[in-house]
């Protein structure tokens, strides 16, 4: 058995050597937040260095779904853009929305229940299903930006502009 002893000591260096490479170059200290901002790190100054229109597009992925019906996009741009205003503006000024049951209309009603529950959430759409008069997305909602839901959202849309929209969790 002596033949095997010394490739105890060969592994050993080679796993320490690999893990040393790992972290060279690191000004993180050694400690699981410093390896967490480590990594973040690298994607923020990636993000720096785009230009305005690949940040814009990367700020939020659902901007990729061009054949989201455009008031629906609207609505989700708005959000994504933490844009009260126009998150309003998508809607007719005597339109409906439901939120799991709770019913808001016209625009001062829709601003107070956005700016109070949506503005500041992140919005991603999982799936689009268009419909004749609308759309509906199956998003994932996240208010305050981390944690979230599942929902349906089923907009109705006339002349360009969300006429109703109702709110349900999938």
């Amino acid at each position: 058995m002596p033949s095997t002893r010394p490739l105890i000591p060969a592994f050993a260096l080679s796993a320490a050597l690999l893990l040393a490479g790992c972290s060279e170059g690191s000004d993180q200290p050694d400690s699981p937040s410093g390896s967490t901002q480590q990594a973040a790190a690298p994607d923020k100054d990636a993000k720096d260095t785009k230009n305005s229109t690949d940040s814009k597009d990367s700020k939020d992925e659902n901007r990729k779904d061009e054949g989201v019906e455009p008031a629906a996009q609207a609505y989700v741009d708005a959000v994504a853009d933490e844009d009260l205003e126009g998150l309003v503006d998508a809607f007719h000024s005597d339109a409906q929305l439901t939120d799991v049951g709770r019913k808001f209309n016209g625009h001062e009603e829709i601003r107070d229940w956005a700016r109070n529950e949506v503005i500041g959430g992140k919005l991603t759409v999982l799936k689009d299903t268009p419909q004749s008069n609308g759309t509906t997305l199956l998003v994932r909602f996240a208010p305050g930006g981390t944690g979230g839901f599942e929902a349906n959202y089923e907009f109705q849309v006339r002349d360009g502009r969300i006429a109703k929209l109702d709110l349900q969790y999938a």
